[in-house]
């Protein structure tokens, strides 16, 4: 559950950025931030110290800027949650199930909103932003400042050209994560995903 925690914060962060400083933080954050709706193919590795392997998960992801993140893992087994305003649900056979909050997530759940609702303060308190590159292909790494973050990441390090392509969470502990998203795109929601966000 803390790496889904994870994988969302970073989305969040990086779907919706509204930070501020040639490219700088400005640019990046109207580029990311224009499209309502972004949607897209993800893969997830998770690489831990005790396994030879990672453990790959895929799925499909909807993010949209005012109802929230639709995270739809298909692999190795079908999930779904949501994350918006109200916390992290998952769906069961009888529908959308909030899940008990947990201070690590409470806090990460936080900062995802603040980006989502275009409240850089947060971020800028928790993060020290160092970005390179330009509008086709920059570089966003994010080092942590607060206690609380600190004792989960080292640094975030974060890739793309008109949308985010690739997120590395380099773990305190040693472990780290690493989200590919290679063909993410503008849209407009279906119905069944307005009825998800609505329930």
């Amino acid at each position: 559950m803390n790496t889904l925690l994870r994988s969302l914060l970073c989305i969040g962060l990086l779907a919706s950025c509204t930070l501020a400083q040639a490219f700088g933080l400005d640019d990046l954050s109207k580029q990311l931030g224009e499209p309502a709706v972004i949607k897209g193919p993800f893969i997830q590795e998770k690489h831990l110290r005790a396994l030879p392997q990672p453990l790959v998960s895929k799925g499909q992801f909807v993010l949209a800027r005012d109802h929230g993140l639709l995270w739809l893992l298909q692999t190795p087994l079908k999930q779904d949650y949501r994350l918006n305003a109200q916390g992290i649900a998952r769906r069961d056979p009888s529908g959308w199930q909030m899940l008990p909050g947990k201070s690590a997530g409470a806090e990460q759940n936080r900062l995802f909103f603040a980006v989502l609702q275009g409240d850089s303060s947060g971020l800028q308190r928790d993060f020290e932003l160092s970005l390179q590159g330009d509008a086709r292909h920059w570089q966003l790494r994010l080092t942590p400042r607060s206690l609380l973050l600190k004792q989960v990441f080292r640094q975030i390090d974060i890739e793309g050209g008109r949308y985010v392509e690739r997120i590395q969470l380099l773990e305190t502990q040693g472990d780290s994560t690493v989200l590919r998203m290679p063909s993410s795109s503008s849209a407009s929601l279906t119905d069944t995903e307005r009825r998800d966000f609505a329930e």
